[in-house]
């Protein structure tokens, strides 16, 4: 645990250094970390080549699998039921506001037409279609956020630098030049700026890879300079596991709720960014075969209540099939979602933390003058919410208005809710003022 900890340190500095040193934020940019934060859900969508194997996004390194090898799997890559209209309008159904895509993950496949490298879906395999550019103008049209993940390593590159993971996949170490690789990676994230419209982020990951040499440089500085100098509005956001570095504009939280760290992942302290927690619907981020292990519609409305109620958004992920449709399970929890949304919305988008933190029987959110109370865990007749310092004028039930009755203190208020209803989240709309 000591080495963990003195290696965690070492890459925060020496990430520290390489960040982007004096960002002040445009106006634009402080536009958009309003809107991100007023958004609340967005699809995470981890889509490539290893789907056709069915084992997950991580199985060329998990299964040693030499590059040249897995390159093959790009003549075979022709998912024909792909239709970025219907993904799009399943997605602002279901009440999202936003649309987080992979478009190169560790294994190096490009999900986009680029000239920096014909390893590619449009130049290497038989679809030959531009996956973002459908997928983005798709979004454009109906009123979604566009949100680019694009991965820091490359298990298929031989100049991209080693790390930790894809140690077998067959690269020669003589070709390493870490030099032509930024270089590589600055042009591909100019392509992706400037030949897509406007882009609500750029979601980074790997960082974590070089832990074990914590002296490497990222260069995220020249990476940050360079997103927020060709679209301003842009935010970054980088899974790197630990606090905020400098230049970037949200934080982001993997598999688990901002201030929890259940799966190990999310211990660092909560800034006072954008928040965000990426979650999956099953137990695995690109297409896995034999993972049916949804959670359930109820879940996921609690896991995106208990976002809203610490001031974060869910970025709710899904590993579309092989063939490019996003498989039953997922759709029919976003059709969960969205019939949920449509009637409780008001009380997760738009809204901020609520006065009350966290508590075993649920969050709070609040907008303006209203204080929602979403009741996750039913705790009996009565309710006691802890709210000081302001007047309750009228306690109400979001879902049909009737009133209910409450007492007010100075310690806080408590509810009179009567009997149990049957719903994920029971939410309980509060009036305050003089």
């Amino acid at each position: 645990m000591k080495k963990l900890l003195l290696c965690c340190c070492a890459a925060l500095l020496a990430a520290s250094v390489a960040a982007q040193p004096g960002y002040v934020p445009t106006p634009e940019n402080l536009a958009a970390r309003r809107q991100f934060a007023d958004n609340r859900f967005g699809i995470f969508i981890h889509w490539g080549l290893y789907a056709l194997l069915g084992q997950g996004e991580w199985v060329m390194t998990n299964l040693d699998i030499d590059r040249n090898e897995y390159a093959k799997l790009a003549g075979a890559f022709c998912p024909t039921r792909f239709d970025a209209r219907q993904w799009v309008t399943a997605f602002r159904e279901a009440g999202a506001r936003y649309v987080c895509f992979t478009t190169r993950h560790h294994d190096g496949f490009s999900m986009f037409r680029t000239a920096q490298s014909p390893y590619n879906v449009v130049e290497a395999t038989p679809f030959a279609r531009d996956v973002v550019r459908e997928l983005a103008e798709e979004c454009h049209r109906q009123g979604l956020g566009v949100h680019f993940y694009y991965s820091l390593i490359d298990w298929w590159r031989e100049d991209a630098p080693r790390g930790r993971t894809g140690r077998g996949t067959g690269r020669d170490p003589e070709k390493e030049d870490a030099d032509a690789y930024f270089a590589f990676m600055k042009a591909q994230l100019t392509e992706l700026l400037t030949q897509y419209g406007p882009v609500g982020a750029i979601w980074f990951d790997g960082v974590w890879d070089q832990d074990e040499n914590p002296s490497f440089d990222w260069r995220l500085g020249e990476l940050y300079g360079l997103i927020h100098r060709l679209q301003p509005a842009c935010l970054v956001v980088n899974n790197h596991h630990l606090a905020p570095f400098e230049g970037e504009d949200v934080q982001t939280f993997e598999r688990d709720l901002p201030g929890e760290n259940t799966a190990g992942l999310s211990g660092q302290e909560v800034s006072r960014l954008p928040l965000e927690t990426c979650q999956t619907m099953n137990g695995s981020w690109g297409y896995r075969i034999t993972d049916r292990n949804y959670k359930s519609t109820d879940e996921l409305i609690r896991y995106l209540a208990g976002a809203a109620g610490r001031g974060g958004n869910l970025l709710l992920n899904i590993g579309p099939q092989p063939d490019g449709a996003l498989p039953d399970a997922a759709l029919e929890r976003l059709e969960g979602i969205g019939a949920w949304m449509h009637e409780n919305a008001a009380s997760i988008c738009g809204t901020e933390a609520g006065p009350v933190t966290p508590r075993a029987w649920g969050v709070t959110t609040r907008c303006g003058d209203r204080i929602y109370i979403h009741i996750l865990d039913w705790p009996d007749t009565e309710l006691f919410v802890p709210i000081r310092g302001m007047r309750v004028r009228k306690a109400a039930n979001f879902a049909d208005g009737q009133k209910i009755g409450f007492r007010q203190d100075d310690e806080g208020i408590t509810l009179r809710l009567g009997t149990k209803p049957e719903a994920p989240d029971h939410i309980v709309v509060l009036t305050v003022g003089e």
